[in-house]
């Protein structure tokens, strides 16, 4: 009996005790880019949490994300796919692990009124985020499937928010601005600055994934796991509590729910399913085309070992 009584004593003392997290502390980076939006609802939703992480979005550009994981400011991150190539060609070693979204038309390149067609632009003068990062690398692919290259134009260096503003503001000297939503959606509301010549609805080429460095997947697995799992209930919120995600998600780029969902209806988040289909072929034949690309632009210097910076483990 004594014995019992202790036991259950003991029990008490350490329901009255203060619960010691043990939530494992990750650092990610990312933009504003719509497609991002789940990672800041799965934290603000208590998602993360709940699978034991402590994460901390950080925002920072995405021309900048590659040095906060060289300096280990930050472990993991959220970017395009062709960007995790250029990355590691700098030395920068990083793995790709799930898929967020895939663009159906949420990134795009806008032209002044007078030009009629992408080939116009050669000679002409564009914004576009710098060397490395998504919107170069859109304006790239595009100029390359209409038979010009980066060579060929005038590219002015410019954040897709800014750049997108400057276009509506019919600031002297850019004939066209590639951007991405919620921004493009600016553009759509101003016809009278121009128009979007083309989207990836055109050219479906912008697909975003989430990746850590090697360091910390060797170190977290369990962690790694759980942030993936975390992402993909997330998306199980979202069909449940449409309204709520919008207004949350919408919130972090200043957008009411509805303008959110505007936005949002420009691309696709992938679920698990959609995971383990992208990493079993797709991904990869991808990601050579885009490496062949970054070379051609001299965006890279050599191509690295494009088996190294994926792992699919945790989409299985």
């Amino acid at each position: 009996m004594k014995t019992g009584l202790t036991a259950a004593a003991a029990a008490l003392l350490l329901l009255a005790q203060p619960a010691h997290s043990q939530e494992t502390k990750v650092a990610l980076g990312l933009s504003g880019w719509t497609g991002f939006a789940p990672l800041t609802l799965a934290k603000e939703a208590g998602i993360f949490k709940k699978h034991g992480l402590d994460v901390s979005l950080r925002k920072v550009p995405q021309k900048d994300r590659h040095l906060a994981l060289a300096s280990g400011d930050i472990q993991c991150a959220a970017t395009t796919v062709e960007t995790w190539v250029v990355w590691n060609a700098a030395g920068v070693a990083t793995k790709q692990l799930f898929q967020l979204d895939k663009s159906y038309g949420a990134d795009g390149m806008v032209v002044r009124n007078d030009i009629a067609r992408i080939s116009d632009l050669k000679g002409k003068t564009i914004a576009a985020s710098a060397p490395g990062t998504a919107p170069y690398f859109t304006m790239a692919w595009f100029l390359k499937k209409n038979g010009l290259s980066v060579k060929d134009v005038k590219v002015v260096n410019m954040e897709p928010n800014p750049a997108a503003q400057a276009f509506v503001a019919g600031q002297s000297g850019i004939d066209a601005a590639l951007t991405y939503e919620p921004y493009l959606s600016l553009v759509r509301d101003k016809p009278e600055a121009g128009r979007i010549i083309a989207t990836t609805l055109d050219y479906p080429m912008i697909m975003d994934t989430v990746g850590c460095t090697p360091k910390f997947i060797q170190d977290n697995p369990k962690a790694v796991k759980a942030l993936a799992d975390s992402y993909f209930e997330t998306l199980d919120y979202i069909a449940a509590n449409k309204d709520k995600a919008y207004e949350i998600m919408g919130a972090d780029v200043k957008q009411s729910g509805e303008q959110f969902g505007k936005s949002a209806a420009f691309l696709r988040w992938q679920g698990r399913e959609e995971n383990r289909k992208f990493f079993s072929g797709e991904l990869q034949a991808f990601t050579r085309e885009a490496a062949d690309l970054l070379l051609e632009a001299g965006i890279i210097k050599s191509i690295p070992n494009l088996d190294a910076i994926i792992d699919d483990t945790f989409v299985k």
